[in-house]
């Protein structure tokens, strides 16, 4: 009986590492969609697997490490010539960043519930900010030791990659841990205000991605009416519909990205993908946090006043209440 409950747990821990594999190089493929050359490099504005390695990492905790690992080789193979040494260090450091983004996380207290602004912080700072740094700085150093790159061309290249990453934690992580807490909705939910907020989220990202004019600044206002209403249920979905249509943009080169460089580009998608995620996780943190806060004060005012109920005084012994003293005539 213990060994079966034994190779039953082997197995699922296994076909999660496969499921994550396949999450990661399928999303992988979806991030190339939208490639950039930046010095000669492949790199991407927004990198999916990492903010589904860093999920993942969350969920199911370090061991299902090689999952992560093997979905990032699989992408390296199919981006490059086979199976060399320089891809397998571009796999370890690709592996490495969300693993000692998690560390971190968990080192400071970092609940997925992302209920604190703590943790909106913690996410930003150590999950994405930070522990990309090692994937960049991996990946761009291989291609400069392999000669793929000038020393001149690795603080370019760096950047690039980096950003891609970062943007790929901020977006895609805090999606999927709303998922994890998704129900369906009940009939008495705000579904008018919802549809209104998916409607019009729609046509201001259409408007700002792709009109000549500079209206990015259409985007702030839909982004914080998601946050205070739904929270990060409403926000994250919010903030990477926005990132993905102005990735698309920029990659077209129209709209606002018309008459660009890629590294122009570049730089204005990454700047823009980042105020979006920083507005949507931290608002909406903030307002997660704020509601919480007046749900313990409600629920604690109402324990006060059960107890100061149960322990006020009865009336005296002999007296009715509500009339005089039986003992009076």
């Amino acid at each position: 009986m213990i060994r079966s409950e034994q190779t039953r747990r082997r197995a699922v821990i296994f076909l999660q590492m496969l499921g994550i594999a396949a999450a990661y190089f399928a999303s992988g493929q979806l991030g190339l969609l939208r490639q950039v050359e930046v010095e000669g490099s492949v790199v991407t504005p927004l990198w999916p697997p990492s903010g589904i390695a860093l999920a993942a990492l969350l969920y199911l905790g370090p061991r299902i490490w090689p999952g992560i690992a093997l979905g990032a080789l699989l992408t390296v193979i199919s981006m490059s010539d086979g199976f060399t040494f320089w891809g397998l260090a571009v796999t370890a450091g690709s592996s490495l960043a969300p693993l000692c983004s998690f560390l971190a996380l968990r080192a400071v207290g970092f609940r997925t519930e992302l209920d604190r602004l703590r943790d909106g912080l913690a996410l930003v700072f150590l999950g994405a900010l930070g522990g990309m740094i090692i994937s960049a700085t991996v990946g761009a150093g291989v291609q400069m030791l392999s000669g793929g790159l000038s020393a001149s061309q690795f603080w370019p290249v760096w950047s690039a990659w980096w950003a891609g990453d970062a943007m790929g934690v901020l977006m895609v992580t805090p999606l999927l841990l709303v998922l994890r807490k998704a129900r369906l909705p009940g009939a008495d939910d705000r579904w008018a205000e919802a549809v209104a907020l998916a409607v019009v989220a729609v046509v201001a990202t259409l408007v700002a991605t792709r009109s000549s004019l500079s209206m990015i600044y259409l985007l702030f206002p839909v982004l914080v009416w998601a946050a205070l209403r739904f929270q990060l249920a409403g926000s994250a979905p919010c903030a990477l519909l926005m990132s993905v249509m102005a990735i698309i943009a920029g990659t077209e080169g129209i709209g606002p990205f018309a008459g660009h460089s890629v590294l122009e580009i570049m730089l204005n998608l990454c700047i823009l993908n980042g105020c979006v995620a920083l507005t949507a996780l931290l608002l909406a943190a903030i307002v997660t946090e704020h509601n919480n806060i007046r749900h313990e004060t409600e629920v604690a005012c109402e324990e006060l006043a059960a107890l100061v109920e149960e322990l006020a005084p009865g009336p005296p012994p002999g007296r009715r209440p509500g009339g005089p003293a039986s003992g009076w005539r």
